[in-house]
């Protein structure tokens, strides 16, 4: 967004943001609080899905082995319904690729699969979190001048009042 220091070095397309009336710094001020409280939501998001994943190598990890073929287990059809089950194939396992699609790979290359998409989202975790710094300096500093400017026309009003 538009900053002093971005306008200062004559970047187009951004404005000086001390020349901007209070009201619509107001206005500029709501819109990056509420990209921010959307980010926010992406990054809970991601952090969620990042989570999912890593049960899901945590279950592979200690959950599939010929040891475990025998023994009946309960097997996961949503986040809150298990059905009883056992475990036919220790060498392989179904990953859910996303959009309900599942993919059968042998444990070694589901590991490697989930492995990468947790590495994958902690990329985008941290992408995220520095567009949401870089938004929160911005909207500070829109803050900071909104409390300036109202600060110097009570003072302007002040001056004008004494003068009387």
């Amino acid at each position: 967004m538009a900053s002093k220091q971005a306008s200062a070095q004559g970047q187009p397309g951004q404005i000086e943001i001390t020349q901007l009336p209070v009201a619509q710094l107001n206005e500029l001020k709501t819109q990056l609080d509420r990209e921010i409280a959307h980010l926010t939501q992406s990054h809970t998001s991601l952090r969620t899905a990042q989570a999912k994943f890593r049960d899901c190598l945590l279950s592979i990890s200690s959950g599939v082995s010929s040891a475990v073929a025998s023994k009946p287990l309960l097997v996961p059809l949503t986040s809150s319904l298990y059905v009883p089950g056992r475990l036919t194939d220790a060498e392989h396992v179904l990953v859910d690729v996303g959009t309900g699609f599942f993919v059968e790979k042998d444990v070694a290359s589901a590991k490697d699969f989930y492995e990468r998409k947790v590495k994958d989202l902690g990329d985008s975790l941290k992408d995220l979190e520095s567009v949401v710094n870089e938004k929160a300096k911005n909207a500070k500093s829109v803050e900071d001048v909104i409390r300036w400017k109202v600060m110097s026309q009570g003072q302007g009003q002040e001056a004008e009042a004494s003068e009387s």
